[in-house]
């Protein structure tokens, strides 16, 4: 009996390109629901293979496998609110990257974030006391708010718009991920993975791109 050869590794941008092309079934209403059978579910009973990893927010409008229109194993997905580089979540891509192989990380903003907002919110003189849980999520986010607030000198913090400091954040969100983690890092720099930073917007069901790493044209 002859062996079969282990199907190709899909590249960073081959995933990305389907990513996107399933966003965009999404926005037009379009979705083919792939992988949601029971076919598929008996399939990955005994071992999964997703093809990428997604850090998102938590928000509860922002359902990763809807929103790309993948299906069950398809994505391996971390979340926290404001997707925020925690140790737990630089270990969990991390996992999903030596473990399991995927070619591509997508981290995953979204307009109008709560966690945002809060971060502008306490750059205030008068901002209320907040969580200590909550506080240390938000820190991360506000060096973030605070780079939007020198580039538009004199604005009152309250009237920045969330979404400049959101897709800042993401860029911060990034850099942190390839600072903390060699593995990561070293990944992209071997061609084995890229990262696509994306910023979802609510009304419009869009996904769009504002930091692409390793993704090659």
């Amino acid at each position: 009996m002859t062996e079969q050869a282990a199907p190709a590794r899909e590249t960073p941008a081959v995933v990305w390109a389907d990513m996107r092309a399933g966003n965009a079934r999404f926005v037009a209403g379009e979705p083919h629901h792939p992988n949601q059978d029971v076919e598929r579910r008996h399939l990955l009973a005994a071992a999964q293979t997703p093809r990428a990893a997604l850090f998102g927010c938590a928000d509860s409008r922002l359902a990763a496998e809807i929103i790309f229109d993948q299906g069950l194993g398809d994505l391996f997905v971390v979340r926290n609110a404001g997707q925020v580089a925690s140790d737990s979540a630089i270990a969990s891509l991390e996992y999903a990257v030596a473990a399991l192989d995927v070619p591509l990380i997508i981290v995953l903003a979204h307009d109008a974030c709560g966690a945002v907002r809060a971060a502008i919110d306490s750059t205030t003189l008068e901002s209320p006391e907040l969580p200590s849980g909550i506080w240390q999520l938000i820190a991360k986010i506000v060096p973030a708010a605070r780079t939007v607030l020198r580039e538009n000198d004199g604005v009152d913090p309250r009237e920045l718009d969330a979404e400049d400091v959101g897709i800042a954040h993401l860029r911060n969100t990034i850099d942190d991920i390839l600072a903390s983690s060699r593995l990561i890092a070293d990944a992209v720099a071997a061609g084995r993975l890229g990262i696509v930073g994306a910023n979802y917007r609510l009304s419009e069901g869009t996904a769009v791109p504002h930091v692409t790493v390793g993704i090659a044209d």
